[in-house]
């Protein structure tokens, strides 16, 4: 069986044709019209997939993508001013009536959990977290398999813990969350802010690898603020395994490491010894596997 998937962001749409074993046979990605409104989105997913149904027999399409959602209604709960227009909008809808093939949508970060789970960093682990470290922060509660929805479809908001009371103002409308001081772009504005310039989070890391004190100073006080919010997570949930996602995984073991140390410095010695970190492992890749597994398990594609 084949399906089209895609990754749905306020910076570029990610789209490919997997299998049923979640292998990719075609990806590609593209720039989101997110300025000219979600409805705009919705019709480049659209555009995308019928070209692809040219070249495929698709049996359904996957989605992952930024925002709160429905899973079960296929619809936008709520989604930030990078997504436009997008709140309310039923996309599981819109694009069956436009494509005549069954649709799954879900959060990206809880695509990316069961990515890991399916194929990745998390496989054969039932009960874990997934946090992904990006523009802000994102969350994904993963019990017996299966992704923790919430009573609003809306669990797992990590980013929006407050780490700083009457801290930094954020989007959510409150202060001092999270995000704010342990995503890539805080990272990213840490650097800014010290070396009077923009500097890439890659160049950042590579200069603090070859031992340039001053990078590596910015970035063990921003991975002090990551732990922090780790701390809370552990002690709440007392997770076997939390995954760590975004392109900041790329560091590996070099962030990895610093991570782990600074972790079991803040929890309590009864969580550390049952408590591992892990980088996710399949990259942009495992928001597409994700969606396609869950629409695997929706379709039950072994009796198709």
């Amino acid at each position: 069986m084949i399906a089209g998937a895609f990754d749905i962001g306020g910076t570029s749409i990610k789209y490919g044709v997997l299998n049923e074993q979640g292998d990719i046979l075609y990806k590609s990605k593209t720039d989101t019209r997110a300025s000219e409104g979600g409805m705009a989105v919705i019709g480049q997913v659209i555009e995308i997939a019928k070209r692809l149904q040219k070249d495929y027999t698709l049996n359904g399409l996957a989605v992952s993508t930024a925002g709160q959602i429905d899973k079960q209604e296929g619809s936008v709960i709520h989604a930030t001013e990078s997504l436009p227009g997008y709140t309310g909008l039923n996309i599981k809808k819109e694009l069956e009536i436009a494509l005549d093939l069954p649709v799954m949508i879900d959060n990206d970060v809880n695509c990316a959990a069961l990515g890991e789970y399916w194929r990745g960093a998390a496989k054969e682990v039932s009960h874990f977290l997934c946090m992904t470290l990006g523009t802000g922060i994102g969350g994904a509660i993963v019990m017996n398999g299966q992704v923790y929805p919430g009573a609003g479809y809306s669990a797992g908001e990590f980013g929006h813990m407050t780490l700083y009371p009457d801290g930094k103002p954020c989007l959510c409308g409150d202060s001092g969350c999270y995000e704010q001081y342990a995503s890539s772009s805080a990272l990213e504005h840490r650097a800014a802010d010290y070396f009077k310039t923009s500097i890439s989070l890659p160049l950042l890391f590579n200069q603090a690898k070859q031992g340039d004190r001053a990078s590596e100073l910015l970035i063990d006080k921003w991975i002090e603020d990551v732990a922090l919010g780790i701390k809370s997570l552990v002690h709440i949930f007392n997770p076997p395994l939390i995954v760590i996602g975004g392109g900041i995984s790329e560091q590996g073991d070099y962030l990895l490491k610093k991570l782990q140390k600074n972790v079991n410095a803040r929890i309590m010695p009864s969580f550390q010894h049952s408590l591992e970190l892990k980088m996710a492992q399949n990259g942009n890749d495992t928001n597409l596997q994700g969606a396609v597994y869950q629409l695997k398990n929706d379709l039950n594609w072994e009796r198709l």
